[in-house]
């Protein structure tokens, strides 16, 4: 099973987000260096508020040499959707 990565913000996380889901704010200046750290060879459904910044997110994932599938999931609800993990509020 795909690791869920939430790209929101602390704000966009405190009014829900996946159960398991990790977290790396992609507004955040360290975004890069907070994401490298993931394991490059998992497969992620990255999600944002909208699907937007997961986009954007994946294409960096791939420049920095991340391997496994990367699935934009779009949005919260979208992702849970997709996934069958419950919100957690």
């Amino acid at each position: 099973m795909a690791l869920i990565l939430d790209v929101r913000t602390p704000g966009e996380i405190a009014e829900g987000y996946l159960e398991g889901a990790i977290f790396v704010d992609f507004m955040s200046e360290d975004f890069k260096d907070k994401v490298v750290e993931l394991d490059k060879a998992a497969d992620y459904v990255v999600h944002c508020r909208s699907g937007n910044r997961s986009g954007q997110a994946i294409v960096i994932m791939a420049d920095l040499g991340f391997t496994g599938e990367l699935v934009n999931g779009g949005g919260l609800e979208d992702a849970a959707a997709s996934t069958g993990l419950n919100i957690v509020q």
